[in-house]
């Protein structure tokens, strides 16, 4: 791979596998700093439903793109990369290697690769349309044309990120559907990228026991405190998992144990759709279970 813009490193993986941790012990080892890669870290107030790292689990390492926007707001893919980039180039020019750690497979693809979008030309025409439709009737509204017209784009995309949206719109109004597009994957940086490969069954019992560590330490408390605050079922940070259960039995739709039992099999679901999300990122190396600081030289000696 061409080295275009210096080199990153990217831990990622499954929920419960120990990335924020391994994260934490790899910045360390590079003096550098965390870019986080989870769609729910960006919200304040989530912090026990999401297991966002406390002060005391950062170890003095600086994390970027926790807690920046209010629960109430909408948050995209094309929004975490306008805000990621810059930060992983300062981190280049510094000197460092930057350190992304997440979850959520679209961030991590949306600051390593650029989409040629088949090299389809813009239609600002249809832009200009489709922008209006947003403002007039709301962003869903766009999404429901896309489904209509391309609904294999649709399902790869969140209502909420009108900008690819519309840019899929803008390639059908030209005359193809984005579907039919080969999307060439353009590497921006010279990246490594590690994930922890968990059994399955250990896995689950890691997920298990994570979800009982978050009744513990208040989750039902924060989410009640969240609906005081006006956060429904609407907003875009109440359909996380943990968060829309929890909100389904506060409001009476079922009983705490229902609760936590569909917490529980909503995340390895989860956690086996973001296992065959990273399995198709180009190099990512698989590391067997073991000893944090062991994984984590071991990782940067092969940077």
């Amino acid at each position: 791979m061409d080295n275009k813009k210096g080199k990153i490193l990217i831990i990622c993986g499954p929920t419960a596998s120990g990335k924020s941790e391994l994260a934490v012990k790899c910045a360390e080892l590079l003096n550098s700093e965390i870019i986080s890669a989870d769609a729910l870290d960006v919200y304040r107030g989530l912090n026990v439903g999401t297991a966002k790292p406390t002060k005391n689990e950062m170890c003095g390492v600086k994390h970027h793109l926790l807690d920046i926007v209010a629960a109430d707001k909408t948050f995209s893919v094309g929004d975490y990369k306008e805000l990621a980039r810059p930060i992983v180039d300062r981190l280049i020019e510094k000197g460092k290697i930057p350190v992304i750690c997440g979850g959520t497979g679209f961030y991590i693809n949306s600051i390593i690769y650029d989409l040629s979008y088949g090299n389809s030309v813009a239609n600002l025409k249809a832009r200009e349309k489709y922008m209006k439709l947003a403002e007039e009737k709301g962003k869903q509204a766009v999404f429901d044309v896309l489904s209509a017209v391309d609904p294999e784009t649709a399902a790869k995309l969140h209502p909420n990120d009108l900008k690819r949206v519309v840019r899929a719109l803008e390639i059908y109004e030209s005359g193809t559907k984005k579907s039919d597009i080969k999307d060439q994957q353009i590497p921006v940086y010279d990246y490594a990228a590690f994930a922890v490969d968990y059994e399955r069954e250990e896995l689950y019992a890691r997920i298990d026991k994570r979800v009982d560590r978050m009744l513990e330490n208040g989750l039902v408390e924060e989410v009640d405190g969240l609906i005081k605050n006006g956060i429904n079922i609407k907003n875009q940070s109440m359909q996380g998992i943990g968060y829309k259960e929890i909100y389904s039995y506060l409001n009476g739709y079922c009983t705490l144990n229902e609760a936590i039992a569909a917490i529980k099999l909503n995340t390895k679901h989860y956690a086996k759709r973001q296992i065959t999300f990273f399995k198709r990122l180009q190099g990512l190396v698989w590391l067997k279970p073991d000893n944090i600081d062991v994984l984590a030289e071991r990782i940067v000696k092969n940077l």
